[in-house]
């Protein structure tokens, strides 16, 4: 094979490299909007409903790691400010939700996607792993959110009382199903590789 053929191969390779990171983007940008649908009003207790969000943000960065997971959700919130209908349709939706009650969730989507996938990536994909990674990512989607709505309420304990109380429960059963999700992912495609 000639030098330039070999090159012309490989550039080839590149370039579908590089379709199928950005498809998987993409797709899990698109994923997280077909969660966020799926939405329970919990009004008039909190402003913030109860959404499969958090999961799909949870999943995608346990499964595509840290660098796609935050591109993927730094994608959902430019589509979302984009006034495309990719946030829960219990907002106003637009630019507008990334300021109201659950706009800081949504801001530290990128971050929460990025830390589960930069642990997962750190070790031994086991469960435990996950579900670990799945723990310390929440916190720090719960601290971004009760942060935003202290701001909103001028109160800390409001903000608890609006933005965790209410999802603790939930957001034990979207940790462990992530976290098996993923797991049986890897477990499934390390033995097709």
């Amino acid at each position: 094979m000639t030098k330039s053929a070999t090159q012309a191969l490989e550039s080839h390779d590149r370039t579908r490299e590089w379709a199928r990171q950005a498809a998987s983007v993409i797709g899990a940008s698109l994923f997280v909007a077909f969660c966020a649908r799926i939405t329970l009003s919990l009004q008039p207790f909190t402003p913030v409903p109860l959404t499969l969000q958090n999961f799909g943000v949870l999943l995608v960065g346990l499964m595509l790691g840290s660098r796609r997971g935050f591109a993927a959700l730094a994608l959902y919130l430019a589509e979302g400010a984009a006034g495309m209908p990719v946030f829960n349709p219990t907002g106003p939706g637009g630019l507008a939700q990334l300021f109201g009650p659950t706009g800081g969730f949504l801001l530290v989507y990128p971050f929460v996607a990025s830390l589960a996938g930069w642990i997962m990536e750190r070790g031994e994909k086991t469960f435990a792993r996950a579900a670990a990674a799945g723990v310390l990512a929440e916190i720090v989607l719960f601290a971004g959110g009760i942060s935003w709505l202290a701001i909103l309420t001028h109160s800390f304990a409001q903000a608890v009382r609006l933005g965790l109380y209410w999802f603790v429960f939930a957001e034990v059963i979207k940790v462990i199903s992530a976290a098996a999700i993923a797991k049986g992912w890897q477990r499934s495609h390390k033995v097709r590789t």
